[in-house]
């Protein structure tokens, strides 16, 4: 490995979700010497329980608690969170991007083209996620089909979906993009946590990192931070960027739920088939299927512990805000953000809609869950911490690309919206618009 470490690389990229995978694809394709630190492990996907609780449930590592208790997590291997996610495309903010002065059309359109982006065919719909979306059309909502990131031609009845990582490769995930660069020539290297970036007269040179007990240093001409909107700005401040971590966004989500007599949920749920954005309200909402096990822990935190057992009955809906950017992160990484009143009045009126819909679709008992955060971001904002280019200001080939990035409060899963950052970050790292390379005598360290 110390050929590794020594060799010259024209980036480095720091995490593997899809922000950092699709920029590492991209420039590996153009023919770039590319590197990319994984702080977690590389191992063939199983999709067991266990390894998904070694990879996105440890406490303090890959789950996160708020002040007021609120669970936050995050997969912590080659893909990241994609591994795990519910596999999802959400439109790309195009009017937030541009307000910023960021056009990613041309990058969607080619995302599109390459990823298996399309709402799931129709015997992939199953009666649960019908039956909720048949009543909410009828209260007058414009509840449809959502469109999947999902190889849908591989799927077959009866096929679980990857909630625990997708074996089959069914789910695409960013992992797949990490494969790609490295058949194009681009190194990985797993269990490697990095710590900060070697900055030397306002230029980033390489990366400090630290792997099997030792501390390393690989260097190259860029440096792309992508290690999720918690791990980027803790590298960040670290390497002298004190502005990172505050005021941030982290989509807080309810689920509300019901028992239904005349329906049971199948094997084969696939969660999020279908939904509605109330852009005006600052909220979206999906039907939600989880594995029994998330099922029997909602039941249990709700204090209903008679429904533990009914999850085959159970009718959910989820309801994801936009919340307003507030908080902090500590230099370890440990969410220091509460609900604002704004931000409890959207998921009590998002959740007044979630009851109607599943009253009306004929479920009994209804109540909420408690509350979860999902994919946080806005820590490293493009018009805070970033210019446009998503670079660092006053730091020269330094940049960042993951949900950290995300200039306003979004509300919306990113993943296909990092992607297109990606994609566009790559195209500018390959254009000639360099701020000067590295010279040998620094490279070659």
């Amino acid at each position: 490995m110390d050929d590794v470490y020594s060799a010259r690389y024209d980036a480095v990229i720091v995490g593997s979700g899809p922000g950092g995978a699709s920029v590492a694809r991209d420039l590996a394709k153009a023919g770039k010497r590319v590197i990319v630190l994984e702080w977690g492990s590389g191992s063939p996907i199983r999709g067991s329980f266990l390894q998904y609780v070694l990879w996105q449930t440890v406490p303090g590592r890959s789950l996160l608690f708020t002040p007021e208790l609120l669970a936050m997590v995050r997969g912590i291997a080659t893909g990241g969170s994609s591994l795990f996610y519910y596999a999802t495309a959400f439109a790309v903010p195009h009017g937030m991007l541009k307000k910023h002065g960021i056009d990613v059309r041309r990058e969607e359109r080619e995302a599109r083209a390459d990823l298996p982006i399309a709402p799931l065919k129709d015997e992939m719909f199953t009666p649960m996620a019908r039956r909720i979306m048949e009543s909410a059309r009828a209260l007058g909502y414009d509840w449809k089909p959502l469109p999947k990131l999902m190889y849908q031609d591989i799927w077959k009845k009866g096929m679980r979906f990857g909630y625990y990582g997708d074996p089959r490769g069914v789910k695409w995930s960013a992992r797949m993009l990490i494969e790609e660069a490295v058949s194009s020539g681009a190194v990985l290297v797993n269990r490697a946590r990095v710590t900060r970036v070697i900055v030397e007269g306002g230029r980033a040179v390489g990366v400090s990192f630290k792997i099997s007990g030792r501390t390393r240093s690989v260097f190259a001409d860029r440096v792309v931070v992508a290690a999720g909107g918690i791990g980027s700005p803790v590298i960040l401040r670290k390497s002298g960027v004190r502005g990172a971590g505050y005021d941030f966004f982290f989509d807080p989500l309810v689920t509300v739920c019901g028992t239904v007599k005349d329906v049971r949920r199948r094997s084969d749920e696939i969660p999020m088939s279908a939904g509605c954005v109330f852009a005006d309200d600052g909220f979206v909402m999906t039907d939600l299927a989880v594995q029994s096990v998330l099922d029997r822990l909602f039941a249990a935190m709700s204090l209903r512990f008679w429904r533990m057992f009914s999850s085959r009955k159970t009718l959910r809906i989820m309801v994801k805000i936009r919340d307003d950017l507030a908080g902090r992160l500590t230099d370890g990484g440990g969410v220091r953000k509460r609900l604002t009143p704004a931000d409890r009045e959207r998921l009590r009126k998002g959740a007044d809609i979630a009851r109607n819909i599943l009253h009306h679709a004929g479920a009994k008992g209804v109540y909420e869950t408690w509350k979860l955060a999902a994919h946080p971001g806005g820590t490293a904002r493009i018009g805070h911490v970033l210019d446009s280019d998503l670079k660092v200001k006053g730091i020269d080939n330094l940049y960042v690309c993951d949900c950290s990035v995300i200039p306003e409060p979004l509300g919306l899963p990113p993943a296909l919206t990092l992607v297109c950052l990606g994609k566009r970050l790559a195209r500018h790292l390959t254009s000639g618009k360099r701020s000067g390379r590295l010279s040998r005598n620094v490279r070659s360290r």
